[in-house]
């Protein structure tokens, strides 16, 4: 803004001393002789001449504006003070020259100096406010405000319909209005708890120890020591339950479950004995695996795709994973100094099974036959969460008075989890 005043003070000068010029011209020309009869003030010289070009000519000339380029006075203005100003105040007609020659400079950049192209990267640096102000402007600008590139780079940015390319909506605008408004709707139902409720009806007196979801199947475990499966996305559909293996002096009560778990086509359950047991979602309700701890398990975790079960029992975590033949062996046995409280697999991990493990105050990395190296440790300040990803382990650690200003922390460790 101090650069556009700068250049706007410089117009002005240059025109005060046109004025002054233009002035001393005219009485030269009138005092020598055959100077030829003056021509009125404000005249134009040719037909139709705008009405800017008059008002420039009569300053140039030094005579007074015509009548049709004078401003009224303001309604609050004395007639005395508005009188004298149209007395050839060079001023206000400078200013009223100044603001003719800015309302017909008006035009869109864009319309006349730069291509579509160009034009267009710029416009995606704009949001949705500002792509509707540009809308009206002009025609021009409504058509790069609406271009298909913008909306589609708007509703990716917002995380709507990211599995889609820029050709299967023919009005990405549209699209991203659709978007936005379910969204607004799920929350707004969610907030004031408008919807319907589906319940997975089951015999009563059975109490739920875990439940699991992946892709619209549930699984749940109960104290009784059985496991069942529902689908969500038929909901006729009949859970069945998801026999254990039992082996020699099973007979009796079944152990309560502890944690269940299921990806796309496997579910996984433990139980307070110490026994987990693995089905496929294919072959029926039959385990395909079953293996025993000779503790209470407190940590089961099972990779989001693939066949890869990790459990925590005591010291003790095990990984267990088909070979090529599939046939169910251990792939990793690691004792580590504490009792683990989470546990998780990394996913698309190539080669042996990956697994991170809190225990307390220290985070492990339990990598293939290596023993468990640890990512972090703090003496007295208990891990509370833990989550991964392929390169990513995010925990949340507890802390005390006497950490000042950090009570409760949250770190994301970057790392490399394929096995060298």
């Amino acid at each position: 803004m101090a650069g556009g005043s700068a250049e706007l003070e410089l117009f002005r000068r240059r025109w005060r001393e046109e004025l002054a010029g233009g002035g001393k011209r005219r009485r030269r020309e009138e005092a020598e002789p055959g100077g030829g009869e003056p021509r009125e003030a404000g005249e134009p010289k040719e037909p139709g001449e705008p009405g800017y070009l008059v008002l420039a000519r009569g300053l140039l000339d030094g005579g007074e504006a015509p009548a049709r380029c004078r401003s009224s006075p303001p309604p609050g203005r004395p007639v005395e003070e508005a009188a004298g100003d149209a007395g050839g105040d060079g001023d206000d007609l400078l200013g009223q020259l100044i603001r003719d020659l800015n309302e017909i400079n008006e035009v869109p950049f864009f319309d006349v100096q730069l291509p579509y192209e160009l034009a267009l990267k710029i416009f995606q640096y704009l949001g949705k406010a500002e792509l509707g102000r540009c809308a009206q402007v002009s025609r021009t600008w409504k058509i790069l405000a609406e271009d298909e590139v913008l909306w589609y780079r708007l509703c990716q940015q917002e995380g709507y319909l990211l599995d889609t390319s820029i050709s299967d909506h023919s009005c990405w605008k549209l699209a991203l209005k659709d978007c936005r408004a379910k969204e607004h709707t799920l929350r707004t139902n969610w907030k004031n708890r408008i919807g319907a409720v589906s319940q997975l009806q089951y015999e009563l007196g059975k109490v739920l120890c875990d439940v699991h979801s992946s892709d619209g199947v549930v699984i749940a475990g109960y104290t009784s020591g059985e496991v069942r499966l529902w689908d969500t996305r038929t909901w006729d559909y009949t859970a069945p339950i998801l026999e254990p293996m039992h082996g020699p002096g099973d007979a009796g009560p079944q152990p309560h479950v502890s944690f269940v778990r299921i990806n796309s086509s496997l579910a996984v359950a433990a139980y307070e004995d110490g026994t987990v047991s693995v089905w496929s979602l294919m072959t029926g309700r039959e385990p395909i695996h079953r293996y025993q701890h000779n503790q209470r398990i407190q940590a089961l975790a099972l990779g989001s795709e693939g066949a890869t079960v990790a459990t925590a029992s005591g010291f003790e975590v095990k990984v267990e994973s088909p070979d090529d033949k599939g046939f169910w062996q251990t792939t990793g046995t690691f004792e580590i100094q504490k009792l683990v409280n989470f546990l998780n697999l990394v996913p698309d991990v190539l080669g042996s099974p990956v697994a991170v493990a809190a225990a307390e105050d220290i985070v492990y990395v339990l990598k293939g036959e290596d023993p468990g190296k640890i990512l972090h440790s703090v003496y007295g300040q208990p891990v509370t969460c833990l989550d991964v990803s392929a390169h990513e382990a995010a925990f949340g650690v507890k802390g005390f008075g006497w950490l000042l200003n950090e009570p409760n922390q949250v770190f994301i460790f970057y790392n490399n989890f394929t096995p060298s």
